[in-house]
């Protein structure tokens, strides 16, 4: 493929499919398309999609670089591809998957996730305390004794709720890592424990927490946190396209390629760099549907979804494994946002779950930060005629 600097020079292509349970078009606003086109122009970023849903009607767009700098083959692809604006049963849809570039992201593709497992992650803590097989008053010590100490690091004082609502003041081993190494959760903690402690309390967001709730839920089912996640949210939920790899490198198919800041190709990963903050695998699709059944009180019972959602402890930052952020029309979103090598995604909902957006773009880095609130709020801000 051309170099990605020359592909962000390029005109951009954007395809849009509308899909709905009755057989309706459902455009997508102007707004929303010039914002998932802007992701590729001025965020310079190889592709970018997004898959929104709204009760029963969804609706996919992706926006991508050509790969040729042949007008006239640049024109004659955009044509192909605006065939499949038409409402489509889904066999017609992954037919003319076969005629998008080679770098357009496809609805049914599989792509890492990033820190989007962290909701994963407290989803299942939050199971386990409604169950009573945890509290999340109890210590880091009393789950793990003997692990958190040193540079002043102390495992007593740190509570479950510490750690998911990134309060512990723990470092955070990536920043020594870089999100590259491969390692064990024990490994990835003893970095972190090298460091001296932040001040316990005020928000910080790391990493090292979720790895340490991952090795509690181990401590306390007998099971890994992936084994627990896909017996209770993966298979409950039929996320069919969504799985913990652990150790393996490949993406499952279908899937396309993912790419650094500076073009290199990073498809093959070791999910170990990130572990229980960060080795999701998973669609658009399925996120959409994990973030509404979580809302919709499907996942945790009343009392637990209101911990989840409550931001006070992270001082209006961060809730467990969920932060909201309100846009500039009053609306408030709530979800959460996942970075690995490679792969940005981020998912946004209404609280009460009617309306669900996904985005994703197939590098780890967006260049321009305003261009996310700008898509979030072009598809969650009321619109004017």
């Amino acid at each position: 493929m051309p170099p990605l600097r020359t592909l962000l020079t390029l005109p951009v292509c954007l395809t849009l499919l509308a899909l709905t349970s009755a057989a309706s078009t459902t455009p997508a606003p102007p707004a929303v398309d010039t914002a998932l086109t802007r992701l590729v122009t001025q965020g310079k970023v190889p592709a970018a999609a997004l898959l929104a849903a709204e009760g029963s009607a969804s609706r996919f767009a992706h926006a991508e670089a050509p790969t040729t700098t042949d007008p006239a083959a640049a024109g004659s692809s955009a044509d192909a591809i605006r065939h499949t604006d038409a409402t489509l049963p889904a066999d017609a849809i992954r037919h003319t998957d076969a005629t998008l570039p080679a770098d357009a992201i496809r609805r049914t593709d599989h792509f890492r996730a990033g820190s989007i497992t962290k909701s994963f992650v407290a989803t299942v803590v939050l199971q386990l305390a409604a169950e009573h097989r945890l509290s999340l008053s109890d210590s880091v010590e009393d789950h793990l004794p003997g692990l958190v100490h040193g540079s002043g690091n102390d495992g007593r004082a740190l509570t479950l709720r510490t750690l998911l609502t990134h309060t512990s003041g723990l470092a955070d081993f990536t920043a020594d890592t870089a999100g590259t190494v491969s390692l064990t959760p024990l490994q990835a903690v003893r970095i972190a424990i090298a460091h001296p402690p932040a001040e316990r309390g005020r928000f910080e967001y790391s990493n090292t927490n979720y790895v340490l709730l991952g090795m509690v839920v181990e401590q306390v089912t007998g099971r890994s946190y992936a084994a627990e996640a896909e017996r209770r949210i993966i298979t409950p939920l039929h996320l069919t396209g969504t799985s913990f790899p652990g150790a393996r490198h490949s993406l499952p198919d279908p899937h396309g390629r993912s790419y650094t800041a500076d073009g290199s190709d990073v498809t093959d990963l070791d999910p170990r760099v990130a572990g229980a903050a960060g080795e999701l695998v998973t669609t658009l699709a399925d996120l959409n549907r994990f973030y509404a059944a979580l809302l919709r009180g499907n996942l945790l019972p009343p009392r637990q979804l209101r911990e989840m959602l409550d931001t006070g402890t992270a001082h209006g930052l961060y809730g467990m494994g969920l932060y909201s952020e309100k846009l500039p029309c009053g609306t408030t979103v709530w979800g959460h946002n996942g970075r690995i090598t490679g792969s940005y995604v981020r998912t946004a909902a209404t609280l009460d779950a009617r309306r669900v957006l996904t985005f994703r773009v197939n590098t780890d880095a967006i260049a321009d930060p305003d261009l996310e609130p700008a898509l979030l709020a072009a598809e969650f801000c009321p619109r004017t005629p």
